[in-house]
């Protein structure tokens, strides 16, 4: 299970950012694909998920404003995030999971988001 980050970069509050994760093709049949994120010094929190079927989860502090996909025919989940606050500056990640209530099972390596004037 191979799973990448990209997309992450310097915003200013406000704006928006996506950020994609490209999946192995086995991670994308067999499991949920979330994003997570982590600021030094506190633990890694979930942001968002989607399930095999398509059924998306959201964290309470990104509803309306984080919009989370899949395309198959790339390999990728992606993370539209617009409406960006300071408080998002984080490193995120995303992972794979039996579940949107489970935790990671396999993770790739994180793309840094820093929302600042």
């Amino acid at each position: 299970v191979q799973l990448q980050a990209s997309g992450g970069g310097l915003v200013q509050p406000g704006g928006s950012l996506r950020l994609s994760c490209k999946v192995s093709r086995y991670a994308l049949d067999y499991f949920a694909i979330g994003w997570f994120r982590q600021v030094p010094e506190k633990e890694r929190e979930s942001v968002s998920c989607i399930t095999r079927h398509s059924s998306t989860h959201y964290a309470d502090f990104v509803k309306g404003r984080f919009t989370i996909s899949r395309d198959d025919a790339k390999n990728t989940v992606d993370l539209q995030m617009n409406s960006l606050k300071p408080n998002d500056t984080a490193v995120y990640y995303c992972a794979a999971a039996p579940g949107c209530n489970s935790p990671g099972s396999y993770w790739g390596r994180g793309t840094q988001v820093t929302v600042s004037s």
